[in-house]
């Protein structure tokens, strides 16, 4: 099984087959509009448009599973990134990335990188995948890894 076999709604509603990355570069995000990390918008974007012709898309995955902080509807979420941090990179349907509900795609990040101490299951929003131009997933970053701090591991893989 790879990153290309699964498929997620983008936040317009629309069905995205993720093999259209085959050869990028990705950043997986869980996201929400109303955390203490949302601010790491701001540095994702800027991630984004650094990196983007150089191969980088950042996909972000809204979810409503901690403190419920991301209470709205995709097109409040959709509004509200644009408002407040520009945000243009690919956005997705919000999901699930814990229980028994998660989202395919997570649960094969998960397995691919377990957290610290072997654990299978995401701790809090703005956890983020780096995954290769083969689409092997390659890195876990906390929430608190800054997007300025994965720049350098993007580096190489560009």
């Amino acid at each position: 099984m790879s990153i290309y076999e699964f498929e997620a709604r983008t936040i317009d509603g629309d069905a995205h087959a993720l093999a259209a990355y085959r050869g990028k570069t990705l950043l997986i995000v869980n996201v929400a509009s109303k955390c203490g990390f949302t601010p790491q918008y701001k540095g994702l974007e800027a991630l984004y448009r650094e990196y983007k012709d150089r191969g980088l898309e950042i996909l972000g995955f809204p979810c409503d599973q901690f403190g419920h902080q991301e209470p709205g509807n995709e097109a409040e979420i959709k509004n509200f990134c644009s408002l407040n941090y520009d945000v243009s990179f690919p956005m997705f349907a919000k999901i699930k990335v814990n229980g028994d509900d998660a989202h395919p795609l997570y649960e094969f990040l998960k397995k691919e990188q377990g957290g610290i101490l072997g654990m299978d299951f995401i701790k809090w929003n703005f956890t983020k995948f780096l995954v290769d131009r083969n689409g092997e997933v390659v890195k876990r970053y906390a929430p608190t890894d800054t997007p300025a701090t994965i720049g350098r591991d993007l580096a190489k893989l560009l």
